[in-house]
């Protein structure tokens, strides 16, 4: 089993390429979702007591057993699948979409987990039992909550439905689960896998943006997949959604988020966690799409949600989805971007994107915006040039010279990209008003070539003295 320093240096520092796909499956309530978790050691699929928590499939590179390999959690299959509002069917009447989705995961799979219960098979785990006879050269079966040896006596019973082995484990506890591990890697074939070495490493863009402003249709149009689950029903997302795709020969990844609301709205745990999941999306990704849906415009949630980006030093697309729905008049988009501008002053560098994840219609304008945003975030510019273009902005606009006003810029460097930051060192940062703080950012936007994506500026005096930090705060060191 791999140590926890080995496994951390795997997802620092390395990514792989075609990784075998090992899919958990099975129903409601069993344990999937935190076999998941303990598989990637880390909490990455939200966990609930309350069934069917899990919808979309959810998947993570993982390193089990000291390989790399592609780790899918699933929705639960459910027989009683009735329409919205009807006995045992999902209030939302999302069943039968969740059970789709799962089967479909289950085809393209390289080995199949089937989580059981021990001493519970109920009616649901027989049928899917049944439906999984076609891939036994490709499944594995998990018995899960035997912590402790309870009723691991009771999990042997299981192979009188065929199976040539089960593994009794407790996902919560971690029993056995290093045996599993050992068993998954047997069943795999790691012939193809290769070490990505970085280069053409994919723009990782978030989709987010408040409940039902078509994320999940826009995921799946840009990889050509159904892969997120599309409903009219506001927070039919709850885990993030991943896929990836090529643009121009360029590889994206695209991440679906849970649609986020205000605090007050948030009333079950479930959308808590989703919500704060679609957040930390943001640390994540690249370039950040705001969904708003065109026929309401920005809303103050919208404004809160791209103050976060701006804060975490990520890169936003305002995407103004549903446009055909919109009047179609000369100026309209003229129009809409001066409301925007007018309501929202501080994003006035954010590009404005309309377009119909529908159809399709503004995608490629999209796509071509996350480039060049990209290309601004992954910019470096030499202390030497950045130095003289100091020069030129001091002397067009001088410090003011009062008694305590006064201050002298010395020289500058940019410390990081993608979040972009530069460092002003000055003899007294506490005199460096926010006025002439915006001037700098001005010049370095005009000037640099950083004219679409926050900026973080640190002022840090000559001495030791503590610094001053403006803009957008420093990130650590990006985990590629």
């Amino acid at each position: 089993m791999v140590s926890p320093e080995e496994y951390m240096l795997f997802n620092a520092d390395f990514k792989y390429r075609n990784l075998p796909v090992v899919v958990l499956a099975g129903r409601p309530n069993v344990g999937k979702s935190t076999l998941f978790n303990r598989l990637l050691r880390r909490r990455r699929a939200i966990t609930d007591p309350t069934p069917g928590v899990t919808r979309d499939p959810v998947a993570a590179d993982a390193f089990i057993a000291g390989k790399p390999l592609r780790l899918v959690d699933t929705g639960g299959f459910k027989l009683d699948r009735e329409a919205p509002g009807g006995p045992g069917g999902s209030p939302e009447g999302l069943d039968d979409l969740v059970v789709e989705r799962t089967l479909q995961t289950l085809e393209e799979a390289d080995l199949v987990v089937l989580i059981l219960e021990a001493g519970e098979v109920s009616a649901e785990d027989e049928e899917f039992i049944r439906l999984l006879r076609p891939l036994a050269g490709r499944l594995l079966v998990a018995v899960n909550k035997t912590e402790g040896g309870r009723r691991e006596a009771e999990s042997w019973n299981l192979l009188s439905y065929g199976f040539d082995r089960v593994y009794p484990i407790s996902a919560e506890h971690g029993d056995n689960v290093g045996e599993l591990e050992e068993a998954i890697v047997a069943r795999l074939d790691f012939s193809r896998v290769e070490l990505d070495d970085g280069e053409g490493r994919p723009i990782r863009i978030a989709l987010v943006g408040k409940p039902n402003t078509g994320k999940s249709t826009l995921s799946n149009r840009l990889t050509a997949s159904a892969a997120s689950i599309v409903s009219d029903i506001p927070g039919t997302t709850r885990d993030v959604v991943e896929g990836e795709f090529f643009y121009k020969n360029r590889p994206f990844q695209v991440m679906d988020t849970a649609g986020i609301r205000r605090k007050s709205k948030v009333t079950e745990n479930i959308e808590y966690y989703s919500v704060n999941r679609a957040i930390k999306t943001m640390d994540e990704a690249d370039v950040v799409i705001l969904l708003v849906d065109a026929q309401e415009g920005l809303s103050d949630q919208d404004k809160k949600i791209a103050a976060l980006a701006h804060e975490k030093g990520r890169a936003l697309i305002l995407a103004l989805n549903k446009w055909d729905t919109m009047p179609q008049l000369k100026n309209a988009l003229a129009a809409a971007t001066d409301r925007i501008r007018f309501l929202f002053p501080q994003m006035e560098y954010a590009p404005i994107v309309p377009l119909c994840a529908l159809d399709g219609t503004g995608v490629e304008v999209l796509l071509k915006t996350a480039q060049r945003l990209y290309a601004q975030l992954t910019r470096r510019v030499e202390t030497a040039p950045l130095n003289q273009a100091l020069e030129r902005w001091l002397q067009e606009y001088p410090p003011p010279i009062g008694p305590r006003t006064r201050f002298k810029v010395k020289y500058a460097v940019q410390v990081s990209d993608n979040p972009v930051k530069f460092i002003f060192f000055v003899s007294r940062p506490q005199a460096v008003s926010e006025a002439y703080l915006s001037y700098l950012r001005n010049r370095i936007r005009r000037d640099l070539g950083f004219s679409l994506i926050p900026l973080g500026i640190e002022l840090r005096p000559s001495g030791k003295a503590r610094p001053r930090i403006a803009g957008s705060p420093h990130r650590g060191p990006r985990q590629d």
